[in-house]
């Protein structure tokens, strides 16, 4: 039996990512792990370990007036392999519930596909999307 799927990060689409991550470091104690800019959107990941995190929250930037695009608020969770996300992918399109992938969407995203869970959450199956900075290309 392969690997099960190991929850990696929680995905929010937030009004003002500076005030999450504040919020986020002054009451619950985690760290940024990690803070980019990708086409005006920042992004920002929030960990319990400063350095090595197994799991962040993952605040994405622009509330767009209150309307969360599709795939905005979503689980993430890696698996050991291209093949399992593939796999996954196959198994959600047969079922009805594939949102999207799967796809490569280079080295910070990785290869993934996005399924929707019985009351319409979105599922985020991955394999090569790094969580801890020093695996960041």
């Amino acid at each position: 039996m392969p690997a099960p799927p190991h929850l990696t990060h929680v995905a929010l689409h937030v009004r003002d990512v500076a005030a999450t991550a504040d919020f986020y470091q002054r009451y619950v104690g985690l760290h940024i792990v990690h803070d980019r800019t990708d086409a005006g959107v920042r992004v920002v990941w929030l960990g319990e370990e400063e350095t090595d995190p197994a799991f962040v929250i993952v605040a994405i930037g622009g509330g767009m007036g209150g309307y969360l695009p599709p795939l905005a608020n979503h689980l993430g969770y890696d698996v050991p392999s291209r093949d399992a996300v593939d796999e996954i992918a196959a198994r959600g399109r047969a079922e009805g519930i594939l949102v999207e992938g799967p796809v490569y969407a280079g080295p910070i995203v990785g290869y993934f596909c996005m399924l929707r869970d019985p009351d319409g959450n979105v599922v985020e199956f991955s394999h090569g999307q790094p969580i801890r900075p020093a695996d960041i290309r």
